[in-house]
């Protein structure tokens, strides 16, 4: 299902847009830099980059309390930046402007935002699609708006590893946390509806996904109306839980072939509009999980994790062409 698509009379950029730039965002990729296509394309927007340590939430509500609060926020940055952005978005009822500045930038490619002339291109026509989120609540903590996927296990274990060695760079100190979490990865302890299991990792993601995926890191639908959870059981190696990780479907294929990836019957789908989930870690290991490509930490003795589908939670310029969603 997709989701539904707007198209209006345009939105001038008189003073009614605030774009703020993450520069910390996709270091690891060579881009251009936008702010001559903003100042072209947009020269009335109110640009604001981000200090070092500046809080994205503090920057939207000094903009919001100003006498001319911004009638659509917008955003250059990794997912990590645009699904910050998105909990903003949704507070202050405001349409997001979303445009790929990151390494991945997995949320605005599923909506067909390959660049930032794309997404330009779509507030400029005024057009807008509905968008479905997922709400995280870790333990009594405030709700998390996710645009992804949440994720417990062997991912956010290679992600902690990647970021106790980023002095060694993004690629290199990649190899070096995978090389790690190949010797130290364990299982996690989970309770999911009553039932005690086992598991390498959980993926929760935001509406339908790839039925050949373990790892669903990107969305693959704007509609997310349900939870596409994927529960990998601990019955196999340390390597298969690695292996599951494994990004393309190239790289998955070959993984198979050679007997790697993990086997169908180790895995669990579920599709569901809520999940309540105990997480407990092994004995010495992190508490942890990840949020659209975000880490947090947990008490040692684990948490609980519940999340809930949200359709129709929040408007995004986006062209009104994107493929169709799988079904």
């Amino acid at each position: 299902m997709e989701g539904s698509s707007e198209t209006g009379a345009p939105l001038r950029a008189d003073g009614g847009v605030l774009i703020v730039r993450n520069a910390a965002s996709g270091t690891a990729v060579i881009r251009s830099d936008p702010a001559a296509t903003f100042a072209a394309r947009v020269p009335e927007a109110q640009v604001h980059e981000l200090a070092e340590g500046e809080d994205l939430a503090d920057a939207v509500a000094a903009a919001m309390e100003s006498d001319a609060a911004p009638a659509v926020l917008g955003i250059y940055g990794g997912d990590g930046s645009v699904s910050r952005m998105a909990d903003l978005a949704r507070r202050y009822d405001r349409p997001m402007l979303a445009m790929p500045g990151g390494t991945f930038n997995h949320f605005v490619r599923a909506l067909g935002i390959e660049s930032v002339g794309i997404a330009l291109d779509a507030l400029e026509a005024g057009s807008t699609v509905s968008v479905g989120v997922v709400e995280a609540i870790a333990d009594d903590d405030e709700p998390r708006t996710v645009l992804n996927v949440v994720s417990v296990g062997a991912y956010p274990a290679l992600i902690e590893e990647r970021e106790r060695r980023s002095d060694l760079g993004k690629w290199l100190g990649g190899v070096a946390a995978t090389w790690a979490a190949l010797r130290s990865t364990e299982p996690l302890t989970i309770v999911l509806d009553g039932r005690r299991a086992r598991v390498w990792s959980v993926f929760v993601s935001a509406g339908r996904n790839d039925p050949e995926r373990v790892a669903t890191m990107q969305r693959q639908e704007a509609d997310a109306s349900v939870l596409d959870v994927r529960v990998h059981h601990a019955r196999g190696s340390r390597v298969r839980a690695l292996a599951s990780l494994a990004f393309g479907k190239r790289t998955a294929a070959v993984l198979r072939a050679v007997r790697l990836f993990p086997r169908d019957a180790d895995i669990e789908r579920l599709v569901v509009r809520e999940l309540d989930l105990r997480v407990t870690p092994a004995p010495g290991r992190p508490s942890l999980f990840v949020h659209d490509g975000e880490l947090e930490e947990r008490a040692p003795d684990g948490f609980r994790l519940r999340c809930r589908a949200v359709p129709d939670a929040l408007r995004v310029f986006a062209p009104g062409d994107r493929p169709r969603s799988p079904s």
